[in-house]
């Protein structure tokens, strides 16, 4: 028989909020299912009338008949006739065939043939927020970010005109109003020409990554990375089973040595290499091409941070350099608007082009179509150029003050001082292990990324760290210096 409590008052248990987003209903189913799953209503629990907790809730009876019905069709309550809307069992809101019991005898791990869960990759804690001092990389800023004219394009984006371009079914065709964007605004600052055969939009540089290895790699091939370098490119070529070189960097980026001719490709950030941030002269930058186009050795550039230059301007992109279709540009737009958006591009020849588009259709067919068409108006309207020029004063401003704290607080530490980019490399002092003083570098509200993830050789650059500037304030990045050499100090003393 059906237990009705006696004494609960459900204005409590299901509160709801008039400044919530959200609707009523939603909020008021959302609130019975956590609270059966939390299990604080049993299954057989009687739930009151909709005329009564329409009337605690003080909300339209029609809202709760609408949520009963919601949860009666996803199984999470029970109707019956003259006991009202009861509580279901856990089994049967799971359903028949997806108790806890059966779901727990399936031993998926035996089955997996790729763990990603298990490499090493570069981790940051969801709450970054709350530390007083995040030196992170590549997190978003919002005062910098210009969100009144960011939010005009999202609005243009949706007039009737605009969805009728990408509310249709494109298959695997991206916005061509972006395409034209970056072959007229984005690509010329890196001295690219490209034709819209040659251009594919991705989810970000990870996804341009992941297809392009996809596409290319597999058991026979041999990837030179940059030691340190990017840790997901090491990650994504052990994915598929590829053979991975790790190739030694300088004060100039990529070495130019011998071990670059013994590749089948090469993964390169001459721009700002990551995660050093040093900047390959033009002269290497000629020599490596010369080199691979001698040896067969295609290369995959990744245009690191090259927005933010600090000096004259970027150097000639390597794919701007090339006459022979070798290299492969991939850059993101997303480092330079927010990490959210989740938008890059690739420039190659147009065979391959082809085939990536092809095998990005299998995946997501193409990137969501308003935010690329919010994008191309937000270039198109030339707030991009703009945005552009206010990070990078602000950015050489926090590298400034980030540099000129690490003299004065850390004056045994090695670093460069960057010419560009969002972060500075440094090499703590000697016996001073990162990762392990991170643990009290988190109580006192610190927060850097250990170095030791971009080397190939797990425990190598166990002193060296990445600081980023992207979010931290200019009045903390003192401040937040001075803890770090004091945890330093402890972990040395």
């Amino acid at each position: 028989m059906a237990k009705r409590p006696r004494t609960i008052m459900w204005s409590t248990l299901f509160a709801l909020s008039r400044d919530d987003a959200h609707p009523l209903q939603f909020q008021l189913r959302s609130r019975i299912v956590d609270t059966i799953l939390a299990g604080d209503l049993p299954p057989g629990t009687t739930l009151p009338s909709s005329r009564e907790l329409a009337s605690e809730l003080r909300v339209s009876r029609n809202t709760v008949i609408l949520s009963y019905q919601q949860l009666v069709d996803d199984g999470f309550l029970i109707s019956r006739e003259r006991s009202g809307f009861v509580v279901a069992s856990r089994k049967a809101a799971l359903g028949p065939a997806q108790s806890e019991q059966e779901r727990a005898r399936t031993d998926w791990a035996a089955r997996l043939r790729t763990q990603a869960s298990t490499m090493r990759s570069i981790e940051k804690p969801r709450d970054w927020r709350s530390y007083r001092f995040p030196f992170l990389f590549g997190q978003f800023d919002p005062s910098i970010f210009p969100i009144a004219a960011w939010r005009q394009c999202c609005r243009q984006a949706l007039g009737v005109l605009e969805l009728r371009d990408w509310g249709r079914d494109t298959i695997d065709e991206d916005d061509p109003l972006l395409i034209e964007q970056l072959r007229s605004r984005i690509l010329p600052r890196r001295g690219i020409w490209a034709r819209p055969d040659e251009i594919m939009i991705t989810l970000g540089t990870q996804q341009a990554l992941y297809l392009i290895s996809e596409a290319l790699l597999n058991t026979e091939t041999e990837l030179g990375v940059e030691d340190p370098g990017y840790p997901d490119m090491r990650n994504i070529a052990a994915i598929r089973r590829a053979r991975v070189r790790p190739l030694a960097v300088d004060a100039h980026g990529l070495s130019v040595g011998r071990d670059v001719p013994q590749c089948d490709y090469v993964f390169v950030t001459p721009n700002h290499q990551c995660p050093t941030t040093a900047t390959m002269p033009l002269e290497r930058r000629e020599a490596l091409l010369a080199m691979t186009s001698a040896s067969g050795t295609m290369l995959i550039e990744d245009d690191y941070d090259c927005e933010t230059t600090f000096g004259t301007g970027p150097l000639p992109s390597l794919r701007s350099l090339d006459n022979e279709g070798r290299v492969i540009y991939v850059s993101s737009l997303s480092k330079t608007l927010a990490p959210g958006l989740r938008l890059g591009f690739i420039v190659a020849e147009p065979s391959l082009i082809r085939e990536l588009r092809a095998l990005r259709r299998l995946m997501v067919r193409h990137p969501p179509l308003n935010n690329q068409r919010a994008v191309a108006l937000f270039l198109s309207l030339g707030h991009y150029e703009s945005l552009v020029a206010r990070m990078t004063e602000t950015y050489r401003r926090r590298a400034g003050i980030l540099a000129d704290a690490l003299r004065r607080h850390i004056p045994d530490a090695v670093f460069t001082p960057p010419t560009g980019g969002s972060s500075i490399w440094v090499q703590a002092p000697q016996g001073f292990d990162a990762r392990h003083g991170l643990v009290q570098a988190k109580a006192r509200g610190l927060l850097y990324e250990p170095g030791d993830i971009f080397f190939a050789q797990p425990g190598a650059g166990s002193s060296s760290m990445r600081l980023g500037y992207s979010v931290i304030t200019e009045t903390q990045i003192d401040a937040g210096v001075a803890e770090l050499a004091q945890v330093i100090a402890d972990s040395r003393g």
